[in-house]
């Protein structure tokens, strides 16, 4: 199984500890947040990993090579000239993803969600993506019908409503930073080079199957945030990182 991780972010919510560093490389118990993600995938059978670097990109190349890829096998899509946003970064890394379903998993997010099991339930469905969701607050959700489909997004503090799809009932939802694709994605993604995958998915949702995966169920957390690293330490303790 394949996977890839955004690891390209600036980090700026962790900063100063993201001055001389990628938020990739922070630590949580003398752990990096990339190694956690890298050790969990692998855990759960992904052993074909693409890794995208923008800040401090030369960092997590070394990293790696230290740690020999860490016995599997771990591609990086660069983007040091130019950060991409989830989007772009996810369409310049088509060529290491596009021949079958892969997970996409935010090196921010640590959580106790099973992905193989997410990854099978992905590819046993006719969906164009699946999403991790969960009910937790937040500003931003994402919208879904009552078949767990995806019609739109709103920003609670703004205001803002974007409903491509008509639907009368629709239930919030925050979304957990991963998700599975099918490989067809690459077929209808934007012809720009930096764009959101939220707002891909917002354009799609109307003619492709968008679903949700709840997870209510199970541990998570973003450790995006300093004061959330020292929630994260005790979060981690007796977890299974493989």
């Amino acid at each position: 199984m394949k996977a890839m991780i955004f690891a390209a972010g600036l980090g700026t919510r962790l900063r100063p500890l993201t001055n001389d560093k990628p938020k990739a490389l922070v630590e949580i118990n003398q752990m990096p947040l990339l190694e956690i993600t890298i050790r969990r995938l692998k855990f759960f059978g992904f052993r074909d990993i693409v890794i995208n670097i923008h800040h401090f990109g030369e960092l997590i190349l070394d990293f790696l090579e230290k740690n020999s890829n860490f016995g599997i096998n771990i591609m990086v899509s660069d983007e040091r000239s130019l950060l991409l946003h989830t989007g772009g970064g996810l369409k310049k890394a088509r060529p290491f993803l596009e021949d079958g379903p892969f997970l996409v998993h935010n090196t921010d997010i640590i959580s106790a969600l099973d992905l193989k099991k997410m990854y099978d339930s992905h590819v046993a469905s006719s969906a164009l993506a699946t999403l991790a969701t969960r009910n937790r607050k937040t500003s931003r959700y994402l919208l879904f019908n009552n078949a767990h489909r995806l019609v739109g997004w709103t920003n609670v503090k703004t205001g803002e409503l974007r409903l491509p799809v008509s639907a009368d009932n629709y239930r919030s939802r925050a979304f957990s930073g991963i998700h599975v694709f099918s490989p067809e994605i690459f077929q209808h993604l934007p012809d720009q080079e930096v764009f959101s995958i939220i707002d891909a998915y917002l354009e799609l949702a109307p003619k492709h199957q968008i679903i949700e995966y709840p997870h209510d169920e199970d541990r998570w957390i973003d450790v995006g945030k300093i004061p959330q690293l020292e929630q994260a330490a005790e979060f981690l303790e007796g977890m299974t990182l493989g």
